[in-house]
């Protein structure tokens, strides 16, 4: 059997092939690991054996429960790097405002769920403008934008109108009922101070025929937009979003280190990476607390990863409900093995800053956002924040896209031959070079991933619908 240990401190070891005993991407004990003592793998604490656990025995979750302490006190100690800056260019569209797009794209945005119908109806007709340099004419559907309430009301307007601004969009047609609550009003005041001049309105009570009005809006922005050029861009103004699903044993050895690599890549480049997925923090949250920037960053993550526990807790459910029956299958234990893993994806560098939900990335390096771990409410809120692209690491594998390019990276040799037509890239070989040359082609325009041609989105709802 084929084996890893990765880190001095261990005392659990992975299989990286597996056999009749072990499977592949499951843990093994190193040594004997009595009752009670704690189970350590990337050299930290990832649970507590439940039972004597002998030298070479299956270790999961039959025999060790999550050590998490859902009271734990936090500290600030920096332990980051500052990448060396260098400077390299890709193929983007320029934008008048902000930065620039890896897409030529029009989006239909409904303000309610009430009038999906009426925006695939434009998107489908619309089909007949794509030409020139425009990549697609999207409708971004959705089932909210009434009958909620208090925050969730706002949250609704807040990542409607984020995503109206991903660099993405060349034009942006947002369609309304006229009685929502997710009005066309506030999302014009909300998008006031932005200034774009990209973006058109209509409420279908108010006008006789919502399609023709529709349509005429789009052939404009479509004459408009077949028009653009890509043009060499600095790679400061590319920000990637870092997500994982579908976690195995290998994700934290393979595909989120590999990840981790590209995005301190990207930083020096002075780019961006946003990492989200809060619960799936859990465990490793002091070590990402210490690679905050200074001690203000620090005190905004810690209230992020306090007020999501807070929230988990008043709902009555205990902070570590996860992993998911896929993770444990593919070897993964607790949510702090889980966690471990997942953080590899944001590299080494410091982190810069910490975004609340549908906030836009201000600064160079890596951000902090606060999201659920669910994929597409997760994968949608980094887009949202200004992400063009999103790596998403699996280990299990999944079809689905949010409505930025979602490439999809595979932690193992056997997902990514069985599910090609899903998987972008084989992380099994940790082809650094590899894996940024196939991100400088997407971005570029020369390849396009496997999943583009779904565009979804969805929202981060807490509370009461009506």
């Amino acid at each position: 059997m084929k084996t890893i240990i990765i880190n001095e401190k261990d005392n659990v070891g992975v299989a990286l092939d597996g056999d009749e005993k072990i499977a592949a991407g499951h843990k093994f004990a190193l040594r004997e690991i009595s009752q009670g003592e704690y189970v350590v793998k990337y050299g930290e604490i990832i649970g507590r054996a439940t039972q004597d656990i002998a030298a070479g025995d299956w270790v999961h979750t039959h025999n060790v429960k999550s050590h998490l302490d859902e009271d734990v006190a936090y500290r600030y100690e920096f332990n980051a790097e500052i990448p060396k800056k260098s400077q390299a260019f890709f193929r983007g569209f320029k934008r008048k405002h902000g930065r620039a797009g890896i897409r030529n794209e029009i989006y239909i945005i409904p303000t309610v769920g009430c009038v999906n119908n009426v925006c695939m109806r434009l998107a489908k007709e619309a089909q007949a403008y794509v030409e020139g340099s425009i990549d697609g004419i999207f409708a971004l559907t959705h089932q909210f934008g009434c009958s909620q309430l208090g925050e969730d009301n706002e949250n609704i307007k807040k990542l409607l109108c984020s995503v109206a601004l991903n660099p993405n969009a060349s034009f942006v047609l947002f369609v309304g009922l006229g009685c929502e609550n997710n009005a066309l009003e506030g999302i014009k005041e909300y998008l006031a101070p932005y200034k774009r001049e990209n973006i058109a309105y209509f409420n279908c009570q108010e006008v006789e025929d919502e399609h023709a009005y529709g349509m005429e809006i789009l052939r404009g922005f479509a004459q408009k937009a077949k028009e653009l050029k890509r043009e060499d861009v600095d790679f400061s103004q590319l920000c990637i979003g870092l997500k994982c699903g579908g976690s195995d044993g290998y994700s934290g050895l393979t595909a989120n280190p590999l990840v981790g690599r590209i995005s301190d890549k990207i930083v020096g480049l002075g780019g961006s990476a946003i990492l989200t997925e809060v619960p799936e923090m859990f465990g490793a949250e002091q070590r990402l607390m210490n690679k905050c920037k200074d001690v203000q960053t620090f005190e905004k993550y810690k209230k992020m990863i306090e007020d999501f526990k807070a929230y988990y807790t008043s709902q009555g459910f205990p902070v570590y409900e996860n992993p998911s029956p896929g993770n444990k299958k593919g070897g993964i234990t607790t949510l702090e093995e889980k966690s471990l893993g997942c953080v590899e994806k944001a590299g080494s560098s410091q982190i810069v800053d910490v975004l609340a939900y549908g906030e836009q990335v201000k600064v160079g390096g890596v951000s902090a956002l606060n999201a659920p771990g669910n994929d597409l409410i997760a994968a949608t809120a980094l887009a949202a924040s200004g992400c063009q692209i999103v790596l998403f690491t699996t280990g299990r594998g999944t079809p689905f896209s949010t409505f930025v390019p979602t490439m999809k990276i595979a932690s193992n040799d056997k997902i990514s031959a069985f599910k090609n037509n899903w998987i972008d890239f084989n992380a099994y070989g940790m082809d650094e070079e590899g894996l940024f040359e196939l991100l400088k082609k997407t971005v570029d325009g020369e390849y396009k991933c496997k999943s583009e041609d779904v565009r979804e989105i969805a929202f981060y709802k807490t509370g009461v619908t009506l």
